[in-house]
């Protein structure tokens, strides 16, 4: 029997004559990572809140690490750690400063809380900064210390809301390393996010949601078997070797040979002994190849089947944003 982390069933939310979420189901086993993708406005920050006891439900049920978020918030709350998009820590603090009146607010005696608050700047590699002013810091550091905040009271489940929004590439790497690291411990996560590579890259299964329902659940590999198969990606070492390699696919597949960027040759693919057949047959022919790969569709490209449209990194801040009254 599966133990579930978070288990939420018909949550319902309106604001005024706006529907934020409209039935939605969630669901993350303990010790996984859920992610949750949509555009703004889709309805994840509202689950988020509802689910960390900060807003409630118009109807629907919800339990979190056991307990009930409208009949045991205060349980609730105790198991739990949540990031925001945005940093919650006091810039005018120190690093050290911060963690340690977390832990105060969580009842840790003075000791105890200088103790975790060193762990945890170890843990997250702000030591040699953690006697500096917040307001010295990078984003990819304010971030790191945001997460270990969320982290102080060693909570069960975390909710990670689009905890990388605003950070570069490299930043992002360092939270979702962060990320593994906690459920390799055993944490259960929930991650909203707008980036596909990020709930691809962390998250055990996904969850997509448009305009306050769910409209897909499943692995990235199951999700990604909506838009179809697997296509097979040919570079060629040299241009002039590209009509035998069109041929060789093309009469092997017997699928059309397209090339949507010059020197780079994809067919769909149905049949796994079809890509032996092309390797092999290019070897016996002597063509040389830079680049042979199986891909599946991207998980952008399932969002955009699903949907229609795009995940935008940028858009605006909409009433999935609002501040909770």
């Amino acid at each position: 029997m599966t133990n579930y982390a978070i288990k939420a069933e018909g949550l319902t939310k309106h604001y005024g004559d706006t529907i934020a979420l409209d039935g939605i189901d969630l669901a993350v086993p303990e010790g996984s990572v859920l992610g949750v993708l949509g555009p703004n406005g889709a309805g994840k920050t509202t689950a988020v809140r509802i689910l960390a006891t900060l807003l409630q439900p118009d109807a629907g049920h919800a339990t979190v690490a056991g307990h009930d978020v409208l009949l045991d918030p205060t349980a609730v709350r105790r198991s739990i750690g949540l990031t925001g998009q945005y940093a919650s820590v006091d810039e005018q603090l120190t690093g050290r400063e911060n963690l340690e009146l977390f832990a105060r607010l969580l009842d840790f005696s003075r000791p105890d809380a200088r103790a975790r608050a060193t762990e945890l700047l170890g843990q997250f590699g702000l030591t040699e900064a953690g006697d500096r002013r917040i307001k010295t810091y990078s984003g990819g550091m304010r971030r790191r210390l945001d997460l270990a905040a969320s982290l102080v009271g060693r909570p069960e489940v975390i909710f990670l809301d689009e905890p990388t929004t605003g950070l570069d590439p490299s930043k992002r790497d360092d939270v979702w390393n962060l990320v593994r690291m906690l459920t390799a411990e055993g944490t259960s996560v929930l991650l909203t996010t707008q980036y596909l590579e990020e709930a691809d890259a962390l998250a055990d299964a996904i969850t997509v949601i448009d305009l306050g329902k769910v409209i897909a659940h499943g692995t990235a590999a199951e999700l990604k078997q909506i838009v179809g198969g697997r296509s097979l990606q040919v570079r060629p070492t040299n241009v002039r070797d590209t009509a035998d390699i069109r041929a060789v696919l093309s009469r092997i597949t017997g699928r059309p040979v397209e090339e949507p960027t010059r020197g780079l040759l994809t067919t769909p693919i149905e049949d796994e002994k079809d890509f032996t057949d092309i390797v092999v047959d290019l070897a016996a022919r002597g063509i040389p190849v830079t680049e042979i790969a199986l891909k599946l569709p991207s998980l952008d490209e399932v969002f955009f089947t699903l949907t229609g449209k795009g995940v935008p990194d940028d858009a605006p801040a909409d009433l999935d944003k609002e501040p909770v009254s």
